[in-house]
């Protein structure tokens, strides 16, 4: 199934992403994230790839993507990077997907670490697209995007440019990092549309429910953090208890703004937590349910 003609057919997607165990872990601690996860109805699941992109990072991400889809028939939208592979590399990851009949990729660069090996096949998640859709175009591609701009361009404007060129690459639908602050969004959409993009925009919604997470959160993103949003976090931040409840109330907020402000998406950023993502639904069932009548 292309994922990105669910746009076509529903006022509203809804989906969500997990990712893979750590180096150190067995991959059989995901099957009971992804046995909860079942009793949420996804469109469609995304599993980012892990850090370094290295063969045994792939290979989870892979495995991962085919027992969503074989054991739970839920869709998958494995992440795929490229800045520390080469065309081989790549290549082989493709062969693998495409044997499991997965036809979803978000395609990314990836980021930059000091300690990983860069190699220069791909420099930009535009090459990867085109390259996927030389590979096979049967692939449906999804990228990413940044409300408030991506932290290597000089201004939001030169990061729409470069969405543009993404697009023309072959990517079919976008999904955005994570944003706190919804008039950001909204300006975002606004400035897409002028630039002419029209490809479906889902946005990214993390719950954030303990204060380590924003602070680790905004130093790997840089989204920008509302004075309500703030006040929020320096309220409870002593009290977890509190502080979850309280991340969890501020998403659902957010959800509910978004979808009444005409969003065709939503994907929640579970971090593996899928307590927290079935209480966000269930404060948002109705409204999904209302919107896709």
């Amino acid at each position: 199934m292309n994922i990105s003609k669910l746009f076509q057919t529903k006022h509203l997607v809804f989906s969500l992403e997990v990712f893979p165990p750590q180096k150190t872990s067995s991959i059989d601690t995901i099957y009971k994230t992804l046995a909860n996860i079942n009793n949420l109805p996804a469109d469609y699941i995304s599993v980012t790839y892990g850090a370094g992109g290295n063969d045994a990072q792939r290979n989870k991400t892979c495995e991962i993507a085919s027992l969503i889809k074989s054991e739970y028939g839920i869709e998958p939208l494995p992440h795929l990077t490229c800045i520390s592979s080469d065309r081989a590399e790549i290549s082989n990851t493709l062969d693998i997907l495409k044997s499991k009949n997965i036809t979803n990729i978000m395609a990314l660069r990836g980021d930059i670490n000091p300690n990983l090996s860069i190699k220069h096949d791909f420099t930009h998640a535009n090459d990867l697209a085109r390259f996927i859709k030389e590979y096979d175009n049967a692939f449906n591609i999804v990228g990413a995007c940044y409300p408030e701009g991506h932290f290597e361009c000089s201004n939001i404007y030169q990061d729409i440019d470069n969405l543009k060129i993404k697009i023309d690459a072959g990517i079919n639908h976008l999904i955005t990092q994570l944003f706190f602050d919804n008039d950001a969004f909204y300006d975002f959409r606004d400035k897409t549309a002028a630039a002419g993009i029209t490809v479906p925009i889902e946005v990214g919604i993390m719950p954030i429910t303990n204060k380590s997470q924003i602070e680790r959160t905004v130093s790997m993103c840089g989204a920008s953090v509302p004075h309500r949003f703030a006040t929020l976090i320096n309220r409870y931040s002593d009290d977890p208890e509190a502080l979850r409840d309280a991340g969890i109330a501020y998403a659902t907020e957010q959800i509910i703004n978004l979808i009444a402000n005409g969003v065709p998406g939503i994907h929640i950023y579970t971090m593996n937590n899928i307590e927290v993502a079935q209480k966000i639904y269930s404060n948002i069932r109705s409204i999904i349910n209302s919107v896709n009548k």
